[in-house]
C-alpha cells in the first residue's frame, strides 16, 4: 500500500500478530477537549539487529523481496537484484550515489521524464527517509536520493536501499525524523488493491514489485579498495 497514491487500500493482515517493540512510554493526557485519553507507545526498545529482523519479517509478509547486505556489498546486492529481474534501463535519482551498476545497465536520468517515459524503463532505484519495523513501512520524502514521487509510483519495479540507521520501531519515532510539508510516500509492500470483485491485484497504483536492499551495520569500504 502506498499512502498518497490513488485508490490506496489496506494490505492483508499478517499471519502472525505484531511483535511488541517496547513498553508504553507515554502517559494518557488528561483534559483533552473531547475527553479521550491518548496514551500510546512513542519509542521501542529493540536493539538494531532485532529491529532489522522485524522489518524484514514484515516486508516478507507483504510479498517484498529483501536482500540483506553490509555497506561494502551494497552494489553487489543491487547488481544481483537487477540481474535476476533482467532490468537493463534504470532510473536513478541524481542524489543517489551508486558507485557502479552491472555492465550493460543503462542509467536513465530523470530530467522531468513523462509518465510514459517512466513506464517504459525497467525500474527505479531509490534511497529512503525512514523505515518502520513494526508496520513494515518505508517512507520516502522527496530527498535527493529518492527523487520526485513519480519515480516510485510509475515504474513497475522499485529497488529501495534502506540502511540500518534509518530503521525505527514505531510510527511516532518515524514522525520525529520527517519534515512537515515535504512530499511523503508511505509504502507498506508492493502496490495492491482488492477493489474489483475482491480479487487482489498488484501494480495498479504503483510498482508491482518492491525489492528492498537492507544494509546492516558493518565496516564501510576502504576508499582505495
Amino acid at each position: 500500500m502506498r499512502i498518497g497514491s490513488p485508490a490506496a487500500t489496506e494490505p492483508r493482515p499478517s499471519s502472525t500478530p505484531p511483535a511488541s517493540t517496547g513498553p508504553d512510554t507515554a502517559s494518557p493526557r488528561d483534559g483533552d477537549a473531547d475527553g479521550v485519553l491518548r496514551g500510546y507507545r512513542t519509542q521501542g526498545d529493540l536493539d538494531t539487529q532485532l529491529l532489522l529482523e522485524l522489518l524484514a519479517e514484515r516486508l516478507h509478509d507483504y510479498g517484498c523481496a529483501v536482500r540483506r547486505t553490509v555497506p561494502g556489498e551494497v552494489m553487489t546486492a543491487v547488481g544481483e537484484a537487477l540481474g535476476r529481474r533482467g532490468a537493463g534501463r534504470i532510473v536513478v535519482p541524481p542524489g543517489l550515489d551508486l558507485a557502479s551498476l552491472p555492465a550493460g545497465t543503462e542509467i536513465v536520468a530523470d530530467d522531468g521524464l513523462s509518465p510514459a517515459a517512466l513506464d517504459a524503463v525497467d525500474g527505479v532505484i531509490t534511497g529512503a527517509a525512514v523505515a518502520i519495523a513494526e508496520t513494515g513501512t518505508i517512507v520516502l520524502d522527496g530527498s535527493p536520493d529518492q527523487g520526485r514521487r513519480a519515480l516510485s509510483l510509475v515504474p513497475d519495479y522499485h529497488v529501495c536501499i534502506v540502511r540500518a540507521e534509518q530503521v525505527v520501531a514505531l510510527v511516532p519515532e518515524a514522525m520525529t525524523r520527517l519534515t512537515p510539508g515535504r512530499p511523503q510516500t508511505w509504502i507498506s509492500g508492493p502496490s495492491a488493491t482488492s477493489d474489483i470483485e475482491l480479487e487482489r491485484v498488484q501494480g495498479v497504483h504503483g510498482p508491482r514489485t518492491l525489492e528492498v536492499i537492507l544494509v546492516e551495520p558493518g565496516p564501510e569500504p576502504h576508499p582505495n579498495s
